[in-house]
């Protein structure tokens, strides 16, 4: 029978993971953060290493090539997929869109009814997807795919790791909650002005200009979008600063962790002798290390609260009491926890999505429908919403501000895409 050939140019990308049971794919390049199989948006580098590893299966053959012509991941079938249809593809776009615009919009509404517990949200949120990629893990494990040397890699990575996710995700979800809905998807976008700067100090990396004019269009952008115009009509007059810089800076620690996890791919080439670092190792014990570090912020937190350290048990069972709104002495919790868990089960239904739309489609393709998804977003969130009645105006400096962010996630992804599509 004759064997199917699959070519992939990888630079280990510490935000997805290919299995080698996976049917032929297109093209994979996934520039947006929070996937389920995803660890960070960031570009992975590639290895120095030249080398050439053929690898057979059951009748199938692989290569893995390493190069330093690229800084994304890619892969493209040998053959072409008779299954895939251009129907089929526009079919998974526009589901990949909606989900990926419902996504965004239920993490705001999902901190509605957890205005006054985002810890809880957040610990449950972490605590959900470690249990998830334990299971992954455990599995591969027993299979054969994650080997001891996998497993006993340093650990000190992974906490550091650790100790920043848990800093993104708790002041991302306490901003969040304060945050009018359409700034946060806009905020969030300084991700990859973080993750660019971050690279080049840590890792050394150089980037081309149409990447560099791309962040600082970003910048722009959201500096437009969130304080130009009068004070009355700037989308966040009469919110505390504190809030703003403070998704900034969950945005910032997210980067940090990202450019982190690149090391390890890295290091553990060396370590491994040229093996690839399964992706659910950094997965599970990064999460892992994300859970115990939420958990050690605690006091802190109820501190900035105003919450005595004895009274911890009580705040705890409150957030528990809101997130499944039981309990008569419990206001404010109208929404849970259906709103909490429809955020958790469509963030989930996102990362499903957008793995299979990356399958049969293109970079291109899967770039702008991520993309896409934040203008959308946020003007979902600034209508009147179940459990946000008010909504939000968005005046035409955020309009131009969101137009000139969006131009900048363009330049940055686009020209790049295309070029390794040509190169595959």
């Amino acid at each position: 029978m004759e064997s199917r050939s699959l070519t992939i140019r990888a630079k280990f990308p510490n935000h997805f993971h290919i299995s080698s049971s996976l049917p032929r794919l297109a093209i994979i390049n996934i520039p947006n953060p929070k996937f389920l199989f995803i660890l960070s948006s960031s570009p992975m580098p590639l290895l120095t290493s030249s080398r050439r590893l053929q690898i057979h299966r059951r009748r199938t053959s692989f290569s893995r090539q390493f190069s330093n012509s690229s800084s994304k991941f890619a892969a493209r079938a040998v053959g072409s997929d008779s299954n895939v249809t251009r129907e089929l593809i526009i079919l998974n776009s526009v589901l990949t869109l909606v989900l990926g615009v419902a996504n965004r919009v239920l993490y705001k509404l999902a901190l509605v009814p957890m205005k006054e517990y985002p810890f809880f949200l957040a610990q449950v949120t972490t605590f959900g997807y470690l249990a998830i990629y334990l299971s992954i893990l455990y599995a591969r494990y027993h299979a054969g795919i994650v080997t001891d040397e996998m497993v006993a890699y340093p650990k000190s990575r992974f906490l550091l790791i650790g100790f920043l996710e848990a800093l993104g995700v708790i002041s991302g979800m306490y901003a969040g909650a304060m945050l009018p809905g359409p700034a946060i998807p806009i905020l969030n976008q300084t991700f990859l002005v973080w993750q660019l700067a971050l690279s080049v100090f840590i890792l050394g990396r150089r980037y081309s200009m149409n990447q560099i004019g791309g962040c600082l269009l970003v910048v722009a952008g959201v500096v437009l979008a969130v304080t130009s115009g009068p004070d009355s009509n700037q989308m966040l007059a009469g919110i505390a600063f504190v809030w703003p810089v403070l998704m900034v800076a969950s945005s910032a620690f997210q980067a940090a962790a990202s450019v982190i996890k690149e090391f390890v791919f890295i290091d553990a080439a060396s370590r491994l002798k040229g093996k690839v670092l399964d992706i659910f190792v950094v997965n599970s014990f990064g999460s892992a290390f994300q859970a115990l570090f939420v958990l050690l912020f605690l006091p802190f937190l109820s501190n900035l609260k105003g919450i005595p350290f004895s009274e911890l048990p009580s705040f705890l069972k409150s957030g528990a009491g809101c997130f499944f709104n039981i309990g008569n002495n419990i206001s404010g919790c109208d929404g849970a926890p259906l709103l909490p868990l429809l955020y958790i089960f469509t963030n989930i239904a996102f990362n499903i999505s957008i793995l299979n739309l990356v399958k049969i489609s293109t970079a291109v393709i899967s770039s702008l429908v991520v993309m896409s998804s934040v203008p959308l977003s946020m003007y979902l969130l600034s209508i009147p919403l179940p459990y946000l009645p008010e909504g939000s105006v968005l005046s035409p400096y955020f309009l131009l501000g969101s137009a000139v962010l969006l131009i900048g996630l363009i330049l940055y992804n686009i020209p790049r895409a295309q070029k390794q599509d040509k190169k595959l």
